[in-house]
């Protein structure tokens, strides 16, 4: 290096001028997502939410969650359209935190890029802003980083946090479960954002471009596989609220028993998971028929039926458990949120277990819990 030549943080790669337009930009989207108990603006170092409101609480419990959107974002960053991935990593944290009954109370993302470009950066955080807003849920802070040399200049990845707050007696989950439950499927709005390397992988070696229209989707194939995550918080805690199971053994009322979020790993694994051992949720495949997008997956891959179940939500992002006595009631409530749901199968006392089955789960995820059992075949 010349004694003359000047090393300085811009010629590394990272523009400091960038990251605070990127925050001008977003600012406002992220202010209309705060309420009262958020303290401070944006821009501080750490995001300040004041709990003195929660002193109603008699034996509060934070819940907290983290996740990406994982390689979603390639299609994303394909279509150079950023404003719709929010929703995508808002509804896998937010909504893996209501499974136990607790609402989130606010949120961090955490963006990094190989080259900060203000408007696309901007476009990010504002459909994270749209998505928590949805949710219920304040953004209180977050940060981008410029990481030249590890990221192109057009790739970026993103993260998030939440916490969320339930009542002792009110958290939802496996001790809630009862025989004769019933479960409820709400519908998914597509691919969500669990599977993609699948999916990717299909339309790569099928050679389909982004661009290409496909009839049976009414519209491009690029436009589908962007569609945003479904964020289910709000109707969750809605649902939980109008149909509560109350004490802590779970016998005062008959309502809501707790809620599974179908992600990585497909419906009956993470069904499983929300199961007490010694019951078993049988699911009928007759109540639904699988949406378009998975059936074209499943034909252009011919990827088998088992693969696809533990990969892909195959239309039903969230399963309530209720009591038997209200799920009639809560399906309407649900469908009237504009949450497309119906009763998919209901809790039994566990069978015999079937090691070799690939229609049985018994536990998942390090959970030794309940068990599922996917019967028949799917509505055509």
């Amino acid at each position: 290096m010349s004694e003359n030549t000047s090393v300085t943080y811009a010629s590394a790669g990272v523009d400091v001028e960038a990251g605070d337009r990127a925050v001008e930009l977003m600012k406002d989207a992220v202010k209309a997502t705060h309420t009262s108990a958020v303290v401070g603006g944006v821009g501080g170092f750490a995001g300040l939410y004041d709990l003195s409101e929660l002193a109603k609480y008699r034996k509060p419990y934070l819940a907290t969650s983290t996740d990406g959107v994982g390689t979603k974002v390639a299609i994303a960053q394909a279509l150079d359209i950023h404003d719709t991935i929010g929703f995508d990593l808002v509804g896998m944290v937010v909504d893996d935190i209501v499974v136990c009954g607790a609402k989130p109370l606010f949120m961090t993302d955490y963006i990094a890029t190989g080259k900060v470009v203000p408007e696309r950066i901007a476009d990010i955080v504002r459909g994270i802003a749209s998505a928590c807003s949805v949710a219920g849920t304040a953004l209180v802070g977050g940060e981008t980083a410029e990481h030249p040399g590890l990221l192109a200049a057009d790739e970026y990845d993103v993260a998030g946090a939440a916490t969320g707050i339930v009542e002792a007696d009110e958290l939802l989950g496996p001790d809630r479960v009862r025989e004769g439950d019933v479960l409820i499927a709400m519908a998914s709005s597509g691919i969500h954002s669990n599977g993609y390397s699948l999916v990717r992988k299909v339309i790569n070696v099928a050679g389909w471009g982004l661009d290409r229209h496909v009839d049976e989707l009414g519209r491009t194939l690029g436009e589908e596989l962007l569609e945003p995550t479904r964020v289910y918080a709000a109707d969750c805690l809605d649902l939980a609220a109008a149909f509560p199971v109350n004490g802590e053994d779970g016998t005062t009322g008959h309502g809501v028993r707790g809620f599974s979020h179908v992600t990585g790993g497909g419906l009956a694994a993470n069904l499983a998971r929300v199961l007490p051992q010694g019951l078993e949720g049988r699911v009928n495949r007759n109540t639904w028929s699988i949406p378009p997008v998975f059936s074209m997956v499943a034909q252009l891959g011919n990827v088998p039926l088992a693969d696809l179940e533990r990969t892909l939500n195959l239309g039903v992002g969230m399963i309530a458990i209720v009591d038997p006595s209200v799920a009639d009631a809560a399906v309407e409530r649900l469908n009237a949120r504009g949450i497309s749901s119906w009763i998919m199968g209901d809790v039994v006392a566990a069978g015999e277990p079937e090691s070799n089955n690939p229609d049985y789960v018994q536990g998942a995820k390090g959970v030794d819990g309940g068990a599922v059992r996917m019967l028949g075949s799917y509505a055509s």
